[in-house]
């Protein structure tokens, strides 16, 4: 099927892929995508990852598919978040490489994943980050408490916020540094500053950082940030050992900062997708709290641990993302987060705990197999 297909006619027809899915994100919006369309993109980007990544071609065969013989997207072998620790999953010049935090594996086995087109990105991450997060607003004072992209230029979330700030702020402050301490003057100083200005302000971070945050501001005495504040963090401890709910965060960023728990929204993503989702509690209320919304040209499923099959809406299982915004990479990453869906919604439970899932470590070992065949 691809004998015809040269190396350079390959990347023209990827350079055009990327180019279409980039107008679509920056013309569309958030509107919703029929399935037909999505699903025939779907199936376009999925025969060129095929065609062009050696090792993710030899697993797919492994299973006896091939663009020939798909016909949805749900039938495209996901590859998990763990092949991103070992193989690199891309053809061309990656125009950036982002790395997950460091893991139980060591350092050097931080996940990478090869992005072709950044212009990409920045057009996948800007709209659900304007329809959730700003809301009610065009712009806004930032305050990050994730390292800016100077101090870690490997860090997708790094780069985000970078895309955030140019995009809706009107004035920012970076408030950690490259290992993630506060900058403790600086946090003390800017609290009081924008609490007289008046001017509402969104904060940026992680939970493990407004952990630290609200360390330090218990400390002392502050005024309550102005009202249309919002805040806006990514979850999850890591290896941190270090822990508490969600309800428990949100109570007291509250009680250091004013800032509701209905204008707490989380966002999830990971450094293997370039998509991310949101609770959309800004615009639907706090009995949003605890679901994700997907953009349009992200799909997500629940898939049965063992046998990878897909599950019925609102029962629990590992969960599949298709992000066309990774159409430079691997579209169809299965994760060891636990969750359920129902038509786009995504409530999560959590991660796997204990030994990998069967369904991942056997299509894991298929994956390695394929990699390091000759």
């Amino acid at each position: 099927m691809f004998k015809h297909i040269t190396n350079t006619s390959y990347r023209l027809i990827v350079a055009e892929l990327i180019k279409e899915l980039e107008q679509r994100l920056r013309s569309g919006g958030m509107s919703s995508w029929p399935e037909d369309v999505f699903n025939s993109l779907a199936l376009e980007a999925f025969a060129e990852q095929f065609h062009s990544i050696v090792p993710y071609r030899r697993f797919c065969e492994g299973r006896g598919t091939t663009p020939s013989s798909v016909h949805r997207w749900t039938e495209v072998p996901a590859v998990p978040t763990t092949a991103f620790k070992f193989i690199d999953l891309v053809a061309e010049k990656a125009e950036v490489v982002f790395r997950t935090s460091g893991t139980s594996l060591g350092k050097q086995r931080r996940g990478r994943h090869l992005v072709r087109s950044l212009a990409l990105y920045r057009a996948s991450l800007v709209p659900p980050f304007r329809k959730y997060v700003m809301a009610d607003t065009e712009r806004i004072r930032v305050l990050s408490l994730i390292p800016p992209p100077r101090a870690v230029p490997d860090s997708s979330l790094s780069y985000m916020v970078e895309v955030v700030v140019d995009q809706f702020a009107t004035e920012s402050h970076w408030l950690v540094g490259a290992r993630g301490e506060l900058d403790r003057t600086m946090v003390r100083s800017l609290m009081r500053t924008v609490s007289d200005a008046g001017e509402p302000v969104l904060i940026v971070g992680t939970a493990l950082s407004f952990l630290h945050l609200i360390d330090l501001l218990k400390e002392g005495v502050h005024p309550p940030l102005p009202i249309g504040s919002r805040i806006m963090e990514t979850g999850g401890f890591k290896s941190s050992s270090r822990q508490t709910t969600r309800d428990e965060l949100r109570q007291r960023l509250f009680d250091v900062t004013g800032i509701p728990t209905d204008r707490v929204v989380n966002e999830y993503g990971m450094t293997e997708l370039l998509s991310q989702m949101y609770e959309p509690v800004l615009k639907e209320g706090p009995e949003a709290a605890g679901t994700h919304v997907a953009p349009p040209w992200l799909r997500v499923r629940a898939l049965d641990p063992l046998t990878l099959e897909g599950l019925p809406p609102g029962e629990e299982g590992l969960l599949a993302f298709f992000d066309l915004a990774n159409v430079g990479s691997i579209c169809h990453i299965l994760t060891e987060d636990v969750g359920s869906v129902i038509e786009g919604r995504v409530q999560l439970v959590g991660r796997v705990l204990g030994a990998e899932p069967r369904g991942c470590s056997r299509a894991m070992d298929e994956l390695m197999s394929a990699a390091n065949t000759p």
